[in-house]
């Protein structure tokens, strides 16, 4: 059965929410998304249009992404009734999935920009949305069982610091999914114009889940046999670092859109998707880790 008596946060006016199935009750009225407040994050509508106009649901690498962040929930996360959080929600596509594989639990879906997820509260009218920053998450501690964050930690300045939020809010022994891009020398055009703060090693962003109090149980990459015409495009266009910003938006496109219907590159993440599931790949396009927040026993 779905948890219906989650601790909703109260909102600014002292409001106290109640999550009715399908969208918020907040004093007699409906709402479709609770608004913390947002904050400086890396992000706009603007970028979530173009990426949803260019890559749409199935760009192979984020259908990867999609993909490895969900056998990481069955492994770590077990059946029955648990709330899942996933921090930077965006269009949604991820929430869709979760909603399939996990119809026990309660889902949550956030991001800091309000405009997506009044689009997303359209679409998937059976999940409790909220927008809040990451660095002022106002979740109750110990209230979350699983928390997935994909590609966001690099949009957000005090990525610390709200890596320090994750290991507050979840329960003893709740698990945090993460990935970000990898190979910070790899920082070009591309991550410039989609206002990446870093890129990261996996040494980096295993260091910076444990000061935040986080285990880190699993780690690997996505994008390794991808990998040598990756590094090679992208050192190229890193020498385009100064160039009209007019010319690196259509860099940008013309990058998502040429791998978006790549047949070879949909089978090359399937043919490494079966076999990460035997072996962790030591570099590749984004850097994944699976942490724990320790046990009370643990800590």
């Amino acid at each position: 059965m779905i948890p219906s008596d989650y601790p909703w946060p109260p909102l600014e006016d002292g409001s106290r929410p109640e999550w009715t199935g399908s969208a918020f009750r907040v004093g007699g009225l409906a709402v479709s998304v609770l608004a913390y407040g947002g904050g400086g994050a890396g992000w706009s509508d603007h970028l979530t249009q173009m990426h949803e106009e260019l890559a749409g649901t199935d760009h192979p690498i984020d259908q990867a992404s999609r993909a490895w962040a969900l056998g990481a929930l069955r492994r770590h996360v077990p059946e029955g009734s648990s709330v899942l959080l996933e921090l930077g929600c965006s269009s949604g596509f991820l929430l869709d999935e979760l909603r399939a594989a996990f119809p026990a639990a309660l889902l949550i879906g956030s991001d800091f920009l309000l405009e997506p997820l009044e689009r997303v509260a359209e679409r998937v009218k059976s999940v409790p949305l909220l927008q809040f920053d990451a660095v002022r998450c106002p979740l109750p501690d110990r209230s979350v069982d699983a928390v997935v964050l994909l590609n966001v930690l690099e949009h957000i300045e005090d990525d610390g610091g709200a890596l320090r939020h994750v290991a507050r809010v979840l329960k003893p022994g709740g698990i945090a999914i993460i990935e970000v891009p990898a190979g910070p020398h790899l920082y070009d055009v591309y991550d410039e114009h989609l206002q990446h703060h870093r890129r990261y090693s996996a040494d980096a962003l295993a260091a910076l889940a444990r000061a935040a109090g986080l285990a880190v149980i699993e780690r690997s990459h996505l994008g390794c046999l991808a990998y040598p015409p990756f590094a090679l495009v992208k050192r190229r266009n890193r020498r385009r670092l100064a160039a009209h910003p007019v010319v690196k938006q259509q860099i940008v496109k013309a990058s998502i859109a040429g791998t978006s219907g790549s047949g070879m590159l949909r089978l090359l993440f399937r043919f490494e998707g079966w076999l990460g599931r035997r072996i962790s790949f030591p570099f590749g396009i984004r850097c994944v880790v699976v942490c724990r927040r320790p046990s009370e026993a643990a800590a």
